[in-house]
């Protein structure tokens, strides 16, 4: 079964040129199966509080926060314990510059936010990576990783992208002939429309009217699509037979649920 149908989209738009092919870029230092999922690092109930307390209180509370022991502040800052002490007493209404900027760095925090003028921005924990900036494009089909397939008519749905990738459109990946080159059935791969790709590379192809996904390389009397996966045969296509196949772009990224 496909999802949606990718002929209307690419009609007219690609011609048959078999030249050079980029290499395809896998963005994702780990497999995500759909950008949108993901949750949006937030403001909290206790970052609002924070700007609601007196810069001694926050000044006290930014110190535990990081497990800093005041006689480790007042090392940092070349001040007396004692100091540190009436900076986080009530008798501080403010501080001058030469001591709050010192103190906010050590606090790893900005004066600004000690002071309560801006709200306060506590740093992302290690293992937390934010999302980058996305755009959506196209979902225009399925394609096949493994037999060439051909696409019903469905919507076109929209994915987002991160904005470093450059794609025009995405396709559904459905089979198993790429698995080598870590694209299994299921995955979304994204498609940078372009007539011209490199041998040995991976591409999006279209044989008359079905699409597949597959390392291409050209000979002056053949093109072979090769699959990354040695349980399946190569496509070869000789002499008139390469007039009815269509390079719709390369593949620039993926992604891929966890396995």
């Amino acid at each position: 079964m496909c999802d949606t149908h990718i002929l209307p989209y690419i009609s007219g738009l690609v011609n048959p040129i078999f030249a050079k092919f980029a290499k395809i870029f896998i963005f994702s230092p780990f497999a995500i199966a759909n950008l949108r999922n993901l949750c949006y690092y937030c403001i909290t109930s206790q970052e609002r509080e924070w700007n609601a307390l007196k810069i001694g209180d926050r000044i006290r509370r930014r110190r535990e926060d990081l497990h800093i022991s005041v006689d480790e502040v007042a090392k940092r800052l070349g001040k007396h314990r004692a100091t540190i002490y009436r900076y986080e007493s009530d008798e501080i209404r403010t501080l001058p510059t030469n001591v709050l900027e010192p103190l906010a760095a050590v606090l790893e925090t900005t004066p600004a936010a000690l002071m309560g003028w801006e709200p306060f921005e506590e740093s992302m924990p290690e293992n937390v990576i934010p999302l980058p900036k996305t755009y959506t494009i196209p979902l225009v089909g399925t394609i096949a990783c493994g037999q060439p397939i051909t696409a019903i008519q469905e919507d076109t749905e929209v994915v987002e992208v991160p904005e470093y990738i450059h794609a025009d459109f995405a396709l559904r990946c459905k089979g198993d002939s790429m698995i080598n080159a870590r694209i299994f059935d299921g995955d979304m791969v994204y498609i940078r429309q372009q007539e011209q790709v490199e041998n040995g590379e991976i591409a999006a192809v279209l044989i008359e009217d079905e699409a597949t996904l597959k390392k291409v390389f050209l000979f002056h009397d053949r093109i072979v699509l090769e699959p990354a996966n040695p349980l399946f045969e190569p496509l070869i296509y000789r002499q008139e037979e390469m007039n009815s196949v269509r390079i719709l772009g390369k593949a620039v990224a993926f992604t891929s649920a966890i396995r």
